[in-house]
């Protein structure tokens, strides 16, 4: 066994699900974390509000604080894990952290999202460095990825699966043919959803995340609000059935990609082919897509929530500050966001993709040729046509026609599809789902 050189402390604030599994590793499994890095760590501070996990897991309660000061205090404790969640008090607690000359490891990517650029800058100015493998992909080695593995590489593209919840709902409204509702409220007794699931299904959960690893892919200053934001809650079954007739499967998907004008961020449900990478991650699993110019294609697999998933990375994050890689990459690198110009982000009507179109039709001559005028004045080039025979319910509420296009403009389309809905053949609205198609390699 390689011999300890010293101690380093740790104070866990949070001892929540992924807390608590940081602790467990932290004492039970130690030796393998120190046998690898040649240093002990020392849990020394589990700071909360209510022990209830802690004491279940059996922790020591002499570790057990009330108040933050005192680890803050303590000249033996040298990184402070936030794992407490939120941007209100684990902002309060992260600045004060490293206004006391403390590392920072966290997991949170709402907080980084919307205040890494000052909290980077703060721990510049205090010489230490806030490290958080575990924001973007829970066990997924994303971030040491794009600072290290990838580093010779310009990065044109990412496409990510970056929420379990979203994927898991969508893996069984296209393997069980659940509606949204039922998939919802199977996620949440498998506690694989929250009670108020809104933060991850209304896509906000992605676009942290994606606004994290776009600022490190890219080298750029990310602006989160302009992130174009749409999530799953209102993906209907039909369409999930129509899509797999057509070759396709929905997926929650965060989208890079680099442009001679600019960057184009977004978060949306897609249809991506049956054979594309991204297809076959099911269930909770996440999964992220790299294109380098060098390298083509990578992807990055694994489970992207849980506790002990999620507490490897954090707990990698020690080792990388015990060893000292963490801050040289943080001093050596100028990627990070606070050191960086703002990106050119491009508007969603900008983008360019092909496009799955549902629109609700009265049963009538002429109904496809009038469909198809308005897409043709708009540039919009049609790839195939799909009707059914229609039922009894659907010559009463109207028959669904299923048009794909060739690769058009999204301003376009959403021009054309308000003159669409404007057709007296037509009876409710136009459904549009963006279909991506694996991204070109420029090796």
């Amino acid at each position: 066994m390689t011999d300890v050189q010293d101690v380093l402390g740790v104070a866990l604030v949070g001892c929540g699900t992924v807390g608590g599994a940081v602790a467990e590793i932290l004492t039970r499994d130690r030796s393998i974390l120190e046998e690898r890095i040649a240093r002990h760590i020392e849990l020394r501070h589990i700071v909360d509000v209510d022990f209830t996990n802690a004491k279940k897991i059996g922790l020591d309660e002499k570790l057990f604080r009330s108040d933050l000061q005192e680890a803050l205090d303590d000249e033996g404790v040298s990184v402070v894990l936030e794992l407490i969640g939120g941007t209100t008090i684990a902002k309060d607690l992260s600045e004060r952290a490293l206004r006391a000359g403390k590392h920072v490891v966290t997991a949170n990517k709402a907080l980084l999202a919307h205040y890494g650029i000052e909290l980077y800058a703060l721990a510049r100015d205090n010489g230490v460095c806030i490290t958080f493998e575990a924001s973007c992909a829970g066990g997924v080695p994303i971030i040491r990825a794009l600072t290290g593995g990838l580093i010779a590489n310009r990065i044109d593209a990412l496409y990510g699966i970056v929420n379990g919840t979203c994927n898991y709902i969508l893996t069984a409204m296209t393997r069980r043919g659940q509606t949204y509702a039922e998939a919802l409220a199977q996620a949440q007794r498998d506690g694989l959803a929250e009670a108020d699931p809104t933060l991850d299904v209304s896509g906000a959960d992605s676009a942290h995340k994606l606004a994290i690893l776009a600022s490190l892919a890219f080298g750029q200053r990310i602006d989160l609000e302009a992130i174009h934001v749409s999530g799953i809650d209102s993906l209907d079954p039909r369409d999930v059935a129509c899509g797999q007739e057509l070759g396709y499967v929905a997926k929650l998907l965060a989208i890079a990609q680099r442009r001679d004008d600019g960057l184009s961020l977004r978060v949306r449900t897609v249809f991506i082919s049956k054979e594309h990478p991204l297809a076959w991650v099911s269930g909770p699993f996440n999964a992220v897509s790299v294109y380098g110019h060098a390298t083509g294609h990578t992807m990055y697999y694994g489970r992207g929530a849980g506790g002990m998933p999620t507490a490897s990375a954090v707990v990698a994050d020690i080792a990388a500050v015990a060893t000292g890689a963490a801050q040289r990459t943080f001093d050596g690198l100028p990627l990070w966001p606070d050191l960086r110009e703002p990106a050119e982000q491009l508007p969603i009507d900008a983008v360019n993709s092909r496009y799955y179109l549902r629109m609700t039709c009265h049963d009538r001559p002429r109904v496809i040729a009038a469909i198809a005028d308005i897409l043709g004045r708009r540039d919009i080039s049609i790839s195939s046509v799909l009707q059914h025979e229609p039922d009894e319910n659907e010559e009463r509420f109207g028959v669904p026609i299923i048009i794909t296009t060739h690769k058009a403009n999204e301003g376009n389309v959403r021009k054309a599809l308000l003159e669409v809905d404007d057709l007296d053949v037509v009876k409710s609205g136009s459904v549009c789902i963006g279909i991506v198609d694996e991204h070109e390699e420029q090796l």
